[in-house]
């Protein structure tokens, strides 16, 4: 770190994404990616003419991809958000609703960027312990005093709150904004997105990174009261108005053409996961049901760590956390039928070997 450096971030503890080793060919099953390909329809966007027309600005609205998101969700335009993945709008929400010592809450178990971003914006925040089953007891982030970010369906654990108790914590936090962030609710969760109409305080946020296949083009949108999108409008014209590349936006658009060739690939992957977790509770897993592409997934006869390790060495990547109340576990991504079987094979000779 230079001496430059502002005071306010040289304390700073940034966010740790999944590793990407590029040493040898691993199969993938860190980092919540999906194993099937873009739709050929999203391929087709990705043409020549639109890569002739980079030397132009994209729209900084993405009017199109956003009027067609709108009624795929039953929405008006004005209630939808486009940013450079998902991760963009959290940082917008806390830069909005929970900057300069304003209050913020969420889960200690979670995605690791919330308390990144609160750190960065100087939120006053509070971690809400999950239970000793890494449940969520939805009732502690009922009327509070800050904002409410909650993943639902949660990472690293995979387990989903209904939206019955979803609704009780926006309910209860008028004065409040709640953030549904919802990365992996195509796998099995239930959406909050019918709720926007509902409650003006609501900001549900999505992501094109998993269940669209487009990881590697940054998409991410935001379902919203007009007042809520249009606070986040005002901070992305204050930072960067063309947030969102001319090719994002063109196989954005052709994904959502092709949403049932995507909700094919989510029915896949959801049975290839009970199929796992099957299989490994055949080992002597203990895994949490989860409404994810990943599941949680820990075996007393072999430490988390060791596991993950050997699984390097052997050419599977899975991810494993060191923070002492889920060290014993790794978080498994659901690849294809072929790879989740490599994975079970391997495991079953790693576990075979230390006992």
């Amino acid at each position: 770190m230079s001496k430059f450096l502002d005071s306010r971030y040289s304390g700073l503890a940034a966010y740790v994404p999944g590793e990407q080793p590029q040493d040898k060919k691993y199969i993938k099953l860190n980092t919540n990616e999906s194993p099937y390909p873009p739709s050929e329809e999203t391929l087709a966007a990705v043409n020549k003419s639109q890569v002739e027309l980079l030397r132009l600005y994209p729209d900084p609205d993405g009017r199109a991809l956003t009027k067609k998101i709108a009624e795929l969700y039953g929405v008006e335009s004005e209630n939808i958000f486009l940013a450079n993945g998902s991760d963009d709008i959290l940082n917008f929400a806390f830069m909005a609703y929970c900057a300069n010592g304003r209050k913020s809450y969420f889960a200690d178990i979670t995605y690791g960027f919330y308390s990144v971003f609160a750190n960065l914006h100087g939120s006053d925040y509070t971690e809400i312990p999950l239970e000793e089953d890494f449940s969520s007891d939805y009732k502690k982030f009922c009327g509070v005093d800050g904002g409410v970010f909650i993943a639902n369906p949660n990472a690293p654990t995979g387990l989903a709150l209904g939206l019955d108790a979803v609704e009780e914590v926006i309910k209860s936090n008028p004065d409040n904004v709640v953030v549904i962030d919802e990365a992996y609710v195509d796998f099995g969760g239930e959406s909050a997105s019918s709720l926007v109409k509902k409650y003006d305080n609501l900001l549900v946020v999505q992501t094109f990174s998993k269940s669209r296949s487009m990881a590697g083009a940054r998409l991410g949108f935001a379902i919203g009261s007009k007042e809520i999108i249009g606070d986040l409008h005002k901070l992305r014209y204050s930072t960067n108005p063309y947030n969102i590349n001319r090719l994002t936006l063109a196989a954005g658009e052709a994904t959502i053409d092709s949403q049932s060739y995507y909700d094919g690939n989510c029915k896949k992957i959801i049975e290839t996961r009970e199929w796992t977790i099957s299989e490994l509770k055949k080992l002597g897993f203990e895994i949490l049901p989860s409404k994810a592409n990943f599941i949680f997934a820990k075996n007393d006869k072999i430490d988390g760590e060791k596991l993950y390790l050997e699984l390097k060495e052997q050419g599977v990547l899975v991810r494993h956390f060191t923070s002492q109340r889920i060290k014993a576990y790794n978080r498994i991504t659901i690849g294809t039928p072929e790879q989740m079987q490599v994975l079970v094979e391997k495991i079953k000779d790693i576990i075979t070997e230390a006992v």
